[in-house]
């Protein structure tokens, strides 16, 4: 055991919390609602579950790649430190600030949105139809201040030390997994042959929904690429935030073995969970109905057709506690990494302070004022490109990183080697650099906003070099 300084985190965290964590952190409201626009773009059963084992595939070959990283530098800071280490200062410094600006207080405003969304299924006021106050062309609605509210109470519980937070964040996944499991299973069980017969006629003819005709546009050639793109976006977002637990090394026990294990075992939980639910969507719910569902919440649709009525609050229930478990650990993990550049000089001093309970306070309510201020801009879906394209490129970045490292510092003990190296890790960079570029050209507007945030962050690293 090492010596705890006070300003020391505490080790308190096993295997099971770093999976639980991993998991907790993944699954929050994208696999409930995503499926139905991805339908919209490419209409097929078979390129559906084809892009989730895409993105299946490719997110447990980041994690496991991780897996070297997190073995080398079992420390708090996770990703950060590693593009710092491969990259520099700057490189370092543009991640955390990308972090801080869009990455993980957009998914947190997202997941934010999400939870008021279906809250207004249990008590309808709370929708984002009841508008509470309107200045010009911004108004204010019921689910934005639903969405704050959630964000302020978790941060207050993280800010209390890393025990209760730790606490509910494996139990709310526990029971995540065992209500997503059981929907799976009850949806299984209540399969309608035709249904699934249908889904499955024409399983690689690829057509896009016209929505003001209601009809099936078939494509091909770039259409095609450009729908792909568009539709890997929510399986892509629903599979981020993994990497949270490497944020959080420095409260992990036996971090070299235990960080890289959490990766590949919470990857690959959530992957095969993601993959069962839309095989299950595609046993109950037509396809035309999947593409059509009412604000995109399939779940709710497929949940109607199992449970009769009673399934919209059945499903609204568990999106409530599974966002709300997934919220607790990214503001769990996000402040981690604010702690450790503002250690490096590249953050408010602040940041660099941990409270009585040894948690980094200061940090986790500047991202809560952060993330509420996000919710207030609104829509789910822009949210999502935003958060995206920024996430992949740090994803490619830290992957690149391993071969960097490995001419760099070849002889830094790796107790745990990346998985399939070199060919895995190339393979990650090869497909995540297609949808990147395929984002840009497809969705220019709010990718490119994303892109233009993070570049923000090099005359600001200049700017704040110059006043040291």
């Amino acid at each position: 055991m090492e010596d705890q300084k006070p300003d020391d985190f505490k080790r308190e965290l096993g295997l099971l919390d770093g999976t639980m964590l991993v998991v907790g952190s993944m699954i929050g409201s994208g696999i409930f609602i995503v499926s139905s626009d991805m339908v919209r773009q490419v209409g097929s059963a078979g390129w559906l579950i084809a892009m989730w084992v895409l993105t299946g595939t490719i997110t447990v070959i980041a994690a496991v790649s991780y897996g070297e990283l997190s073995a080398m530098f079992p420390k708090a800071g996770g990703q950060y430190v590693y593009i710092k280490e491969a990259y520099g200062k700057l490189v370092g410094f543009l991640y955390g600030w990308s972090f801080f600006a869009v990455i993980q207080t957009g998914t947190i405003a997202a997941v934010g949105v999400a939870f008021a969304k279906f809250a207004a299924y249990l008590y309808a006021p709370l929708s984002d139809k009841n508008i509470l106050y309107e200045v010009g062309s911004f108004k204010l609605n019921a689910a934005q201040i639903v969405s704050i509210v959630t964000i302020i109470l978790l941060s207050y519980i993280n800010s209390r030390g890393v025990k209760n937070s730790k606490i509910l964040q494996t139990v709310l996944t526990v029971i995540k997994i065992l209500s997503l499991a059981g929907l799976i299973i009850f949806g299984f069980m209540a399969a309608k042959m035709e249904v699934w017969d249908a889904n499955w006629t024409n399983a690689w003819v690829s057509q896009t929904l016209d929505t003001t005709s209601g009809t099936w546009m078939p494509i091909s050639g770039v259409t095609l690429i450009s729908a792909i793109s568009a539709a890997l976006v929510g399986s892509l977002f629903s599979s981020v935030a993994w990497e949270g637990v490497t944020f959080i090394a420095g409260e992990i026990k036996n971090p070299k073995r235990n960080v890289g294990l959490s990766l590949f075992l919470g990857t690959l939980i959530v992957s095969v969970i993601y993959i069962l639910a839309n095989i299950m969507y595609l046993a109950v719910v037509p396809l035309y109905d999947i593409a059509t569902a009412e604000s995109d919440r399939v779940a709710v649709v497929a949940s109607q057709s199992i449970f009769g009525s009673i399934g919209t609050l059945i499903i609204a229930v568990m999106i409530m506690i599974s966002t709300f478990a997934c919220n607790n650990g990214l503001i769990m993990a996000g402040a981690r990494v604010y702690y450790t550049m503002a250690q490096d000089g590249l953050f408010f001093k602040k940041a660099a302070e941990l409270n009585k309970a040894s948690v980094p306070a200061w940090s986790i309510w500047a991202q809560c004022i952060w993330a509420s201020a996000l919710c207030l801009t609104g829509k789910y879906g822009d949210l999502l490109d935003f958060v995206v394209i920024i996430v992949l490129i740090f994803y490619i970045l830290t992957i690149l990183g391993i071969f960097i490292l490995r001419k760099k510092m070849p002889n830094v003990e790796r107790p745990y080697k990346a998985f399939g190296y070199p060919f895995l890790p190339a393979l990650y960079i090869v497909v995540a650099s297609a949808i990147c570029v395929a984002l840009l050209y497809t969705k220019t507007s709010t990718s490119g906003w994303g892109v233009l945030i993070m570049l923000i962050g090099i005359p600001v690293y200049y700017l704040t070099k110059a006043k040291e």
